[in-house]
């Protein structure tokens, strides 16, 4: 295992901040990683770099998680488990199972990240999350070094969430998921409107996976700037829910104002929505920036620092707030 010394970390997270770590590694076995925290448990655990915002240098021993490899561990008549270990690139692997015809990923197609992050937010796009096909996950306990499995009620999932942002944050490190996916009949949710007629202007009215996946690929970037090009971490803030009286009020004042029933007391509201209506889209301070075709992503066009894109934030939470009396929560990790 090499350790590296004062690593820029550039390269490992997609807003492209130039932060620093004073000590990293890369971790690519389970028993690497075990023998690290038997020595050190006080660790910055980096994985795909998708969901964060590093706003200073990290004086602490940084894993970056580059563990590899996929895995059938069992098949029925109709379904599939698959194993993945953490560093697999996300994008990567949904591809690998739509090669395979394997459903129940195709919505989630070009989401940047690895799979091991996936769970930690219980990603999600277009209808479909992590959770509807999520059987396990396998974690080592940074304390103790010790392995533990996670079942799904373990896991508790919600909206763009789980244990893992709530208790049990920076506690374990996640070595591999595993999801039951279907090999025929898939259940296919094509119900969003952008997919349903970007098929329609395809002619495809008996879409199979691959069609879901690149009717989604497709849609994700005429909308969402390619983190390669342009740094961001996708959706910075969550979609707002609120009660369904809060909602009809503000209706009368914004009788345009797009929504989502989530229940018959609660209302999902789009954040980008709010945030257009208080007139951030396509703003620029300075290298950091609100993007032009989406509201909810902020961007680093140069060399911003994480600084700056958290103080553009703040101010975006402020006027959302004063306009619309919604808080909105910031999706991505601050650090």
């Amino acid at each position: 295992m090499k350790v590296e010394r004062n690593k820029s970390l550039k390269a490992f997270n997609t807003f492209g901040i130039d932060a620093y770590a004073s000590e990293f590694i890369s971790i690519t076995s389970v028993e690497d990683l075990q023998v690290i925290l038997s020595k050190n448990s006080d660790v910055f655990v980096l994985g795909g770099g998708s969901n964060m915002l590093l706003t200073k240098n990290i004086n602490q021993l940084t894993l970056h998680v580059a563990l590899k490899g996929i895995e059938i561990l069992k098949e029925t008549e109709k379904h599939v488990y698959i194993k993945s270990q953490a560093g697999e690139d996300w994008h990567k692997f949904v591809l690998w199972c739509i090669e395979n015809n394997y459903g129940g990923l195709e919505n989630l197609s070009l989401i940047p990240g690895n799979v091991g992050t996936s769970p930690i937010q219980n990603i999600g796009a277009y209808g479909v999350e992590i959770k509807d096909t999520f059987v396990e996950l396998e974690a080592i306990e940074i304390e103790t070094g010790k392995p533990k499995t996670f079942t799904y009620e373990m896991c508790e999932f919600g909206y763009r969430n789980s244990v893992f942002k709530n208790e049990l944050k920076g506690k374990y490190i996640i070595t591999s998921v595993t999801f039951k996916l279907t090999k025929e009949n898939h259940k296919l949710n094509y119900s969003y409107g952008a997919i349903q007629s970007e098929l329609e202007k395809r002619k495809i009215t008996e879409p199979t996976i691959k069609d879901i996946s690149d009717v989604v690929i497709e849609i994700r970037n005429s909308k969402l700037p390619n983190p390669k090009e342009i740094g961001n971490s996708g959706s910075f803030f969550k979609n707002p829910v609120i009660s369904k009286d809060a909602f009809l009020k503000l209706q009368e004042n914004y009788p345009n104002i797009p929504s989502y029933k989530v229940s018959e007391t609660e209302i999902k509201v789009p954040a980008g929505w709010l945030i257009e209506q208080c007139g951030f889209k396509g703003k620029r301070y300075g290298d950091a920036g609100v993007h032009t075709k989406q509201a909810l992503v902020l961007v680093n066009y140069d060399n911003a620092t994480g600084t700056e894109i958290h103080n553009l934030a703040k101010e975006i939470l402020k006027t959302v707030k004063n306009t619309f009396d919604i808080s909105l929560d910031i999706e991505v990790n601050v650090i």
